[in-house]
């Protein structure tokens, strides 16, 4: 039966008694509806609840809603049992709840997530190998810090890990051990790179956390320098730590404005890179941006201007099609933009130190 969580935003004077007599009702009357709640999630100060429930669909879940005690969610999203628990730890009541007349869980599903991300500066064969080596004591670095700062690994795909933690102090502090680490471990051939943002399970789009993971993959891939957060994460630190103020030199605080920019950046660049007839006008007509305007911009947030910037994200995309095993070279430069595969191979070489047909070989 498909899994759901479903988000309430609560009226004010509302508690988390209110929620768990709430979650009680369904519970008395789930049956009819063929349903299943598995538990909620409440968070006082920002007024929200999220329900994990098992129904036959959407419908039957508001039905019992609408039915137990009236309070209509505003947005459900289908959801994974595996991917609920790596986010937020659980998929049923806290074991200090259970067996209790009415469980009051005052427990927010806000999140802070970081991404950690590890690539080659070079392809050259004997870089490749150093970091080979590198980074299967670095891998156990980063699990251990993770279980040190009480995270959950969500993901790891080839050399990115995404990582959630209940608190903000926990994931600043793992991040600072896991940039610690990697000054003692890896090679200059290796670009590695933080990003951490926060925020809750459901927004206007259709999977969970998929805001902040998106904003937690974007300051870990082009923000410049190697940790970045938003301005919130800052706040929320300094809150948790007594107004103790974030003063690593290293940490780059990308504010709201920088924020909302990189994601109208990132956005743009994903639906039209393999396209090779885009310029810089482009960008600047489709973001609003005069020519010094977006100059400035990107220099300021990625440290490149939007040519370099667009260059190396085809790049990339080339580079993840190549490990494909894909042999043909004109069919990658032209399917990632480039106007000719000698262009393309020249552009390779440039940024990874070796040719297109070279990497395919080895």
């Amino acid at each position: 039966m498909p899994l759901f969580l479903d988000l309430h935003n609560l009226p004010e004077g509302i508690t988390p008694a209110h929620v768990a007599e709430m979650h009680q009702a369904d519970l008395n009357l789930e049956h009819k509806y063929n349903c299943r709640g598995l538990t909620y999630w409440c968070d006082e100060k920002r007024k929200t609840a999220f329900c994990l429930i098992e129904a036959p669909n959407k419908e039957a879940l508001i039905a019992l809603h609408e039915n137990s005690h009236g309070a209509v969610p505003t947005r459900i999203i289908e959801v994974n049992d595996t991917i609920v628990e790596s986010f937020l730890g659980r998929i049923e009541d806290p074991e200090k709840s259970k067996n209790v007349r009415l469980n009051i869980i005052n427990e927010p599903a806000f999140r802070t997530l970081l991404v950690v991300k590890i690539k080659n500066k070079s392809l050259r064969v004997k870089e490749i190998s150093t970091l080979t080596a590198a980074l299967r004591g670095y891998t156990a670095t980063i699990k251990n810090a993770i279980s040190q700062y009480k995270g959950r690994l969500v993901k790891q795909e080839a050399n990115t890990f995404l990582i959630s933690f209940d608190t903000v102090t926990n994931a600043v502090h793992c991040g600072i051990k896991v940039k610690d680490a990697y000054h003692h471990v890896i090679t200059p051939d290796v670009e590695f790179k933080i990003g951490i943002s926060a925020g809750t399970p459901i927004t206007e789009k259709e999977n969970i956390f998929e805001d902040t993971i998106k904003t937690s993959d974007y300051l870990s891939d082009v923000a410049k320098g190697g940790f970045s957060i938003t301005d919130v994460i800052k706040d929320l630190y300094e809150g948790e730590n007594q107004n103790r103020p974030l003063t690593h030199k290293f940490i780059n605080v990308i504010n709201t404005v920088e924020k909302s920019f990189m994601i109208q950046l990132m956005l743009y660049t994903e639906k039209i890179w393999s396209q090779n007839n885009i310029s810089v006008r482009d960008f600047e007509k489709s973001l609003g941006y005069s020519k010094s305007q977006l100059y400035r911009y990107m220099m300021n947030l990625v440290g490149k201007s939007p040519n370099i910037f667009l260059r190396d994200y085809r790049l990339n995309k080339a580079l993840e099609l190549m490990k494909k095993q894909s042999d043909n070279i004109s069919e990658v430069a032209y399917q990632t933009g480039f106007s000719s595969p000698a262009y393309f191979s020249k552009c390779f070489h440039k940024k990874y130190g070796i040719l297109p047909s070279n990497f395919i070989s080895h």
